[in-house]
């Protein structure tokens, strides 16, 4: 049995997210940077919300840079979005692989995911929510970004593997 972390003021519990997950718009200040280059800078994304796992980011193709996206190898199957595909982002000659995947068609649940793209924290010199450096989802499968404002455990630590 799990035992959720206290929530303090002013945050949410993952444990109270639900499970198939919601899709919620959010006018929140997403802010993608690598290199000195802005990647993405956004206050439209959607935010998928699921049981266990700190939110997870999609970004309007609008408020990206796409110019420094790629088609990435690979790919993979969410049993609620449908099968992902997966972006590169290249700044200069530094390759980032793999970091970035959106679902071209996915579910009819989640069809206001059509062309968004999520993005790992991890591998950016910045990723911000409202100025907030956010902490990448531990386990480095999952693509949830943790702030102050979202309490855990978060699935991707140790012994969370059949959560």
């Amino acid at each position: 049995m799990i035992t959720p972390d206290p929530v303090q003021p002013g945050q949410e519990s993952v444990w109270d997210y639900p499970r198939p997950p919601r899709l919620e718009a959010s006018l929140r200040h997403l802010r993608i940077v690598h290199r000195g280059v802005t990647i993405a800078d956004s206050r439209r994304a959607l935010r998928l919300l699921e049981t266990s796992h700190p939110p997870s980011w999609y970004i309007p193709p609008a408020d990206i840079a796409l110019v420094h996206l790629r088609a990435a190898a690979g790919g993979s199957f969410c049993e609620w979005k449908g099968r992902a595909v997966y972006r590169d982002v290249v700044v200069g000659d530094d390759v980032l692989a793999g970091v970035g995947w959106c679902y071209p068609a996915p579910s009819p649940g989640f069809a206001a995911l059509q062309d968004h793209i999520a993005f790992y924290a991890a591998p950016f010199d910045s990723v911000t929510i409202d100025g907030e450096q956010v902490r990448p989802q531990p386990g480095g499968f999952y693509g949830g970004w943790i702030t102050a404002d979202v309490a855990g455990p978060f699935k991707g630590i140790s012994g969370s593997q059949f959560w």
